[in-house]
């Protein structure tokens, strides 16, 4: 088993010190397009919480090297384990309990949705109920066969199944996860043996991309809607049913080329992608996604969803 050691210069810098990029470059948006506003304040509210809480996050150690990469890829299995997450309770409970409030507070949870989650916060089986949640997730893309062989059997706790929707608990612990998630990711995003894994779900969680960026070498490296990690992926096959018929593929940019919609007809998803072939600044998915929110109203008029 290999420590796997972050790069100094990821490591989230402590309160007093100046505003990180991501708050600067929303901030800025905020100005230029007035009509993003709302969702631009809710997401430095949330970037507030989750960099105060991965600050305090261990280093991660779990095996991560070519042999190990190339087994998960034959099974199409993600890397990390739940117990290779350094969760700490009290920070778990933390996270969840602020992000509740801020979901809440600007509209993205309704009132019967934040007792059911607040409910499930103060639950002694919190740890227990978010393991169920990543393991599922994690299991969600292996294929038919492998999961035939090895099934997955998740069973909530009766009284948090009961107390909140799997939509509201997905909405929740996805957030409320992504610190520590992403302080594993920033450990590997390095790698080179990233190289290996070509599926379309994220090597280290499982998770989907939720955007991708084109690199200046005209490569598309998909995003992790999870824990943040990219890796290479083909540029014009459709990560979520694998369609790669260039003629079933839709894709359209904003007026500036800044950022593509990638559409697929077979499935009918889309992913947004952001060009980092004429940029000033490299791919942020949290200040991307707010400012594709506009595409992703251009991607619903034509269909996608």
């Amino acid at each position: 088993m290999i420590p796997l050691v972050a790069d100094p210069a990821t490591r989230q810098p402590r309160s007093g010190r100046s505003e990180s990029r991501e708050h600067v470059e929303l901030r800025a948006l905020r100005e230029q397009q007035p009509e993003l506003a709302h969702a631009v304040d809710m997401h430095l509210e949330l970037l507030d919480v989750q960099r105060r809480v991965q600050a305090r996050i261990p280093l991660p150690s779990f095996d991560f090297n070519a042999r190990v990469v190339t087994h998960h890829q034959n099974t199409a299995r993600p890397v990390l384990r739940f117990e290779d997450i350094p969760i700490e309770l009290t920070d778990l409970r933390l996270v969840v309990r602020q992000t509740i409030d801020i979901l809440r507070r600007f509209d993205a949870l309704d009132a019967a949705e934040v007792q059911q989650m607040q409910a499930l916060g103060r639950d002694e089986v919190l740890l227990s109920v978010v393991a169920d949640w990543y393991r599922a997730t994690a299991e969600r893309h292996v294929t038919a066969s492998v999961a035939a062989t090895a099934p997955v059997s998740v069973s909530r706790p009766a009284s948090t199944t009961a107390a909140a929707s799997s939509s509201t608990v997905d909405q929740v612990l996805t957030v409320a996860i992504r610190p520590f998630l992403s302080r594993c990711a920033e450990t590997v995003q390095q790698r080179p043996e990233l190289a290996l894994w070509e599926h379309p779900y994220c090597l280290l969680c499982g998770g989907e991309p939720e955007l991708a960026v084109i690199t200046p070498a005209a490569e598309r490296h998909l995003i992790c809607s999870q824990c943040g990690l990219h890796w290479k992926f083909e540029p014009l096959t459709c990560p979520f049913c694998r369609n790669s018929d260039r003629s079933r593929i839709t894709s359209f940019a904003t007026p500036d080329g800044q950022y593509r919609v990638y559409g697929c007809d077979v499935c009918t998803r889309y992913l947004k992608a952001y060009d980092g072939r004429r940029a000033r600044r490299p791919v942020m998915p949290v200040v991307d996604g707010v400012a594709t929110l506009p595409l992703d109203a251009a991607a619903m008029q034509r269909g996608y969803t």
